[in-house]
């Protein structure tokens, strides 16, 4: 199950992500997503587990849970919507 953190204080390392969800099962992969240009995290990472229930105890466990001065939001990943067919208006 893939997983969305968010509201994570800049600081915060994909070690410190990977130690604290791997306390409720298997972690396959964590992913602080940053800004291509600066290279800065943008404060949302996604963690992969591979069993739903050990990830969905995750998610009840930690969501809200104070780490780096900041609640963090925890929830199932949506997938990405696409940007559809966007037409330009043409005057």
């Amino acid at each position: 199950m893939n997983i969305f953190v968010g509201n994570l204080n800049f600081k915060t390392t994909e070690q410190e992500l990977g130690d604290l969800f791997s306390g409720y099962g298997n972690v396959q992969s964590v992913q602080i997503i940053t800004d291509k240009f600066s290279g800065r995290s943008k404060g949302f990472a996604f963690v992969e587990m591979p069993d739903k229930e050990e990830a969905e105890k995750a998610i009840e466990g930690l969501n809200n849970y104070s780490l780096g001065d900041r609640n963090i939001v925890v929830n199932e990943a949506r997938p990405k919507e696409r940007s559809g067919d966007f037409k330009r208006k043409r005057y």
